[in-house]
């Protein structure tokens, strides 16, 4: 999620949140999060836009990054971390980034995912 800034590159909270709010009010209920967004400082942030009752309307979706994982400690690490960041005890859709033929080796070996699973993203959308 991309959010407005400051002269400095910083999150501008009050007015970033002040968009999320909005955008929730008026129906989204999907925000997307990764670590790269904003020098990593946009999972804390969107945790404290979330607050005062915004969590439980929305979805969230964050992504493992595949370079990071070599065991499943390393996956459970990761995502405690994100959940951590993000001020939440679940993340709603967990996406896996970056996957290629050699990271789902990985990620098989690993027991997950089950490669029946799919997303359904269109229950996120608002009809």
């Amino acid at each position: 999620m991309h959010l407005p800034v400051l002269e400095n590159q910083q999150i501008n909270e009050p007015k970033a949140r002040a968009m999320i709010r909005h955008a929730i009010n008026v129906g989204v209920n999907y925000i997307d999060t990764a670590y790269p967004y904003h020098n990593g400082e946009s999972k804390p942030f969107v945790g404290k836009a979330l607050g005062n009752g915004y969590r439980e309307k929305v979805q969230i979706a964050t992504k493992l990054q595949s370079g990071d994982i070599i065991s499943r400690e390393d996956m459970d690490r990761i995502l405690n971390d994100q959940r951590a960041r993000l001020n939440t005890d679940h993340i709603d859709c967990y996406l896996v980034h970056g996957l290629n033929a050699g990271f789902w080796k990985i990620l098989s070996r690993l027991g997950t995912p089950d490669p029946r699973g799919v997303a359904d993203y269109r229950k996120y959308s608002r009809r």
